[in-house]
């Protein structure tokens, strides 16, 4: 579970990189921009691995074996980066939140470096957030 959840950063990194930033643009592409309405076409991504979440947990919280356990995983994952990253740094929720420790100051940083450098002309850079590299400690 632990492991999974840990996991889910490199795999997040590798989805956001090659398919939100590639093929998957068409759905990604609005959170990148302003847009009105509280929902945006990029939240099909939070739905698609709550769905696979919910899916590992519940046909497999009869026996319980290692599927649940990567269900939960994923579901911590989720979790975290709905709240470091759609509450804490997007003010979905509103939130006075401002970050102190140099780890969040740092990933604030990349995060917001992240939106800078990313279009339609290309990907940008930065594309963990609970991980980012102390490089963004001086951006």
């Amino acid at each position: 579970m632990i492991l999974t959840a840990l996991s889910m950063e490199g795999v997040a990194w590798l989805l956001h990189r090659y398919v939100m930033h590639g093929f998957g643009w068409f759905l990604h592409e609005d959170h990148h921009r302003y847009t009105e309405g509280r929902f945006q076409k990029n939240d099909s991504f939070a739905g698609i691995f709550s769905l696979l979440s919910f899916m590992l947990i519940f046909f497999n919280a009869r026996e319980i074996n290692i599927l649940f356990w990567i269900g939960v995983g994923v579901a911590i994952y989720g979790v975290g980066y709905f709240i470091f990253h759609d509450v804490w740094f997007h003010r979905r929720i509103k939130t006075k939140y401002k970050p102190k420790s140099s780890y969040m100051k740092r990933i604030f940083k990349a995060h917001s470096y992240h939106h800078q450098t990313s279009n339609s002309k290309g990907p940008g850079e930065s594309f963990g957030f609970l991980y980012a590299p102390k490089k963004y400690n001086t951006v």
